[in-house]
């Protein structure tokens, strides 16, 4: 599979620009406003073919790996209809890593969007130690993303903040149309 080619653009802000982010975060959007979330500043961004990922720290010294991917959903459909613990429930019975042990699973209903997510723990294959991995299915504006976190169990509360900023922050189908000034209302 050939890798995907990104190019870096570094865009100045005008003055009235309208992102904001919580203090010691930056702001991470994709396809002009299909998914935005607030990400820690110091993290690394390594776009990959089908999605993008971010690290504590440069590979192979990070301890944590944020990865999202998202589609664009069919309209006209009752997404209702599939809940997303049910995607959640699939997913972790087709994880390669072997999931030994999963937490509850974690539902929220916003006006703009849904989420569910739970955390599997398994051996991580290189390592040989155990890992966890949250996985988040969110959908809202006729997007999906799909959003997974792995780190090592001992540091959790350093990641979990950064989990729950990610939730809290994440917007789907958001779209802005000048970058330079963010979302602006007409």
């Amino acid at each position: 599979m050939a890798k995907t080619k990104w190019k870096k653009e570094v865009l100045k802000l005008k003055d009235d620009h309208g992102w904001k982010a919580k203090p010691g975060h930056r702001i991470f959007v994709a396809g002009r406003g299909a998914v935005r979330f607030d990400i820690p500043q110091a993290w690394l961004l390594d776009p990959q073919q089908h999605s993008f990922q971010f690290h504590d720290r440069k590979p192979p010294h990070d301890d944590c790996r944020l990865e999202a991917s998202y589609i664009h959903l069919p309209p006209g459909v009752d997404w209702s209809k599939l809940p997303l613990t049910q995607l959640l429930e699939h997913t972790i019975k087709e994880d390669p890593r072997k999931p030994y042990t999963h937490s509850e699973f974690h539902t929220k209903q916003r006006p703009d969007l849904e989420y569910a997510w739970v955390e599997i723990y398994f051996v991580d294959p290189a390592e040989k130690r155990e890992a966890l991995s949250r996985l988040c299915f969110a959908r809202g504006a006729n997007i999906q993303t799909f959003i997974t976190m792995d780190f090592w169990p001992e540091h959790a509360e350093r990641y979990t903040p950064v989990w729950d900023e990610v939730l809290r922050s994440l917007q789907l189908g958001v779209y802005v149309q000048d970058p330079t000034r963010g979302l602006t209302l007409h």
